[in-house]
């Protein structure tokens, strides 16, 4: 009952359909002018669906240099064991590496893979095709939403979110699951972690020993996005310019970033790229405890007004909006891989 009230009394943890029913009458809007329900198909055009449903992650990798990206296999479902291991092999990729769906669902399915046995576990439980990804090597997470209207030369970062991994501190006295329980936004996680961790969340930490439960910044996971606008400077912009001048027709979307300092960063050094997405992106950094519902609708709007304006750009320079019938199969196979995907 605790947790029910907080989760109430904190507007971050709403169902996302009710976050966005005001965003649906702007959807509406923005259909009615562009006389399309999927305009957003436009807003990247090289990108499937322009990033908003069923885009492949492996597709978007593929666009961006090789050097900006951990190594990545593709891995289709009902793929021998023996053979996704010659693959890893092959590509050097080492345990621990991650799993995750193809195409995804807000970090649903995503996983930290430390044996061939946990390996074929989860081949055989996924029924969807997947990646396997080198563990990236740094310590922190950032969220970068990055606009470009197609006329112009050069983009704008209009957000930036850091992330808090869902993170314990032993005491030398308290198991981990007691820990978890200390902190309402670990304790909502409990179920999940205890599938995950099983018996091992009876352990008890050592004074001051960290343990990082979920090793990825996923906001669904346990993750708390905090809002690092005040971030953005002039050389940040600079770089994350010159990475995305190298993506053919990106306009609109946020990377997932992994980075050793922010002065790194900053120069284009020690990072890497842990997704690029598209259309479907949201400016995370609205998930910040401290902002209110309508500081979220506003930015919501803003970031929605950016995709419009974008999308109908790139329609003016020949690129489709997705027709009412396509449209709406790519919609109900977004619905299927979603189910998939929840029910892994």
């Amino acid at each position: 009952m605790k947790l029910f009230f907080h989760k109430i009394a904190n507007w971050e943890y709403w169902p996302f359909q009710v976050v966005y029913i005001p965003i649906y009458f702007l959807w509406a809007y923005y259909a009615i002018k562009a006389r399309s329900i999927f305009f957003f198909n436009a807003s990247n055009p090289r990108i499937k669906n322009g990033g908003f449903i069923m885009e492949s992650k492996k597709q978007i990798y593929d666009l961006i240099p090789r050097k900006y990206y951990p190594k990545t296999i593709l891995i289709p479902k009902n793929t021998d064991l023996k053979k996704i291991v010659q693959q890893v092999i092959e590509k050097q990729i080492y345990f621990p590496l991650i799993a995750k769906p193809d195409i995804g669902l807000r970090g649903s399915g995503v996983k930290k893979i430390h044996t061939v046995s946990e390996l074929q576990r989860y081949m055989e439980k996924a029924n969807f095709d997947f990646l396997l990804q080198d563990l990236i090597p740094y310590k922190n997470e950032v969220g970068i939403f990055y606009v470009r209207h197609p006329d112009e030369k050069e983009g704008r970062i209009t957000s930036i979110v850091s992330k808090e991994f869902l993170t314990v501190v032993g005491d030398g006295v308290s198991t981990i699951e007691t820990l978890i329980h200390k902190t309402p936004r670990f304790q909502l996680q409990l179920d999940a972690l205890q599938e995950e961790y099983g018996d091992l969340l009876d352990k008890i930490l050592a004074d001051g020993e960290v343990f990082n439960l979920v090793p990825f910044g996923n906001h669904a996971r346990g993750a708390k996005f905090l809002d690092g606008s005040h971030w953005i400077t002039p050389k940040l912009t600079q770089t994350i310019n010159q990475i995305c001048a190298q993506i053919p027709e990106f306009y609109f979307g946020r990377f997932d970033i992994m980075y050793d300092s922010f002065e790194a960063l900053e120069r284009g050094e020690d990072f890497q790229i842990v997704e690029l997405n598209g259309a479907a992106s949201e400016p995370t950094h609205i998930y910040d405890p401290k902002h209110s519902i309508w500081f979220a609708w506003k930015e919501l709007a803003r970031h929605i007004t950016y995709m419009y304006e974008i999308s109908v750009a790139n329609h003016k320079r020949g690129f489709p909006y997705l027709d009412y019938k396509a449209g709406m199969h790519e919609y109900r196979l977004h619905q299927v891989q979603n189910n998939k995907i929840l029910n892994f």
